[in-house]
């Protein structure tokens, strides 16, 4: 459904651009659809089902890059000290959501220091041993990179500790906090293979540890856009040529998709499952690029691709999912496709085609 309104409302702005008379109002509709995308995101976090870019990083990286935003939004009365360990392994996770991780910390934190106060960000290597010394019944022996944030302020009363990571429960007044912060962190630690322990006292502060297994694989890995892709996005020219189908059952969000292609000089054939798909090619059709929903009647995204790789050779697919790409792959298990979380604007399904078809 936000697909659908996210898309229409992009096609109704190139038609209304700034200053014309509607334009104000189709504006306030994509961003009210915005708000409640991003609300479903932190749904998807908590129940960790949302779409992650996983990457191989290191802790203190991600903690130096929102630094100074973090800094920004602490406010003058609180201090932001940042201890980093030594010889802390590489971690895989997605560097934008561990941003989020630490900037909700950090927020939760300041809110709590309301006169003021010390927010402590401290990152250090966790080994075997440490963990076998911890008596945890929880932390699996291994070893960890430990993302420490404790504050100095007012405290979590022992009632309200063991609820604090359910999804809309807060104890800020009402307007002040939807409840689903402390619900999302959590949600990220744990798709990312993490763990995170809360301790606090009233009047005694509060510490959040999260513990993220080290990555034992290849470091050596690239971000996969190239920046001259980069550079395209920045400024939006996503022009192409090529034959498409489009496969998708929801009627809304596949004329909504059709419309946003051809206008980008694609030629586009539509079908309403994987079933109608297969029949085109059994008529003798071909296309540069098959794009496909996932979850649909009759015959599924994942089962029209297979039978497509393997009566018709190899297929460049792409797939549009509202669910987690990380699940997805390791239920299809189908390797070289494409994918395109939903809710999607015209510009990412033109990014995401143009990708695709390189």
């Amino acid at each position: 459904i936000l697909t659908a309104i996210l898309g229409y409302c992009d096609l109704m702005l190139l038609r209304h651009p700034p200053g014309d008379s509607d334009y104000d109002d189709i504006h306030q509709i994509k961003n009210n659809a915005n708000r409640a995308a991003g609300l479903t995101r932190q749904l998807l976090a908590f129940s960790r089902q949302q779409t992650l870019r996983p990457q191989i990083l290191q802790l203190s990286d991600v903690v130096a890059e929102v630094s100074n935003l973090l800094k920004r939004l602490l406010g003058e009365k609180v201090v932001l000290e940042v201890q980093h360990g030594r010889n802390i392994g590489a971690v895989r996770a997605d560097p934008g959501q561990l941003e989020q991780v630490i900037i909700n910390l950090g927020v939760n934190a300041r809110d709590a220091m309301a006169n003021g106060g010390t927010l402590t960000i401290e990152t250090r290597a966790v080994t075997q041993s440490d963990v076998r010394a911890m008596r945890s019944e929880i932390l699996p022996i291994g070893d960890y990179a430990l993302l420490s944030v404790r504050d100095t302020g007012t405290g979590i009363a022992r009632e309200n500790l063991a609820k604090i990571f359910e999804p809309f429960f807060t104890t800020k007044e009402v307007g002040k906090g939807t409840g689903l912060g402390l619900s999302t962190v959590y949600g990220i630690v744990k798709q990312s293979g993490g763990f995170i322990f809360a301790e606090s006292e009233l009047g005694d502060g509060t510490r959040f540890d999260v513990y993220l297994p080290t990555y034992a694989g290849d470091i050596a890995q690239k971000p996969k856009m190239l920046p001259e892709a980069a550079k395209a996005v920045e400024a939006g020219e996503f022009w192409g040529s090529g034959n498409l189908l489009l496969v998708e059952d929801e009627d809304m969000v596949r004329a909504v998709a059709e419309r946003a292609l051809v206008r980008q000089g694609y030629t586009v054939e539509t079908a309403r499952d994987g079933e109608e798909a297969l029949e085109y090619f059994a008529q003798g059709k071909r296309y540069d690029l098959v794009i496909s929903d996932v979850v649909m009647p009759n015959v599924d995204g994942p089962t029209m691709a297979r039978t497509l790789r393997r009566d018709y050779g190899d297929m460049r697919i792409l797939f549009m999912s509202g669910y987690a790409e990380e699940q997805l792959r390791k239920s299809i298990n189908i390797e070289n496709v494409h994918f395109l979380p939903k809710p999607f604007s015209v510009q990412q399904i033109a990014e995401a085609v143009r990708d695709a078809l390189k």
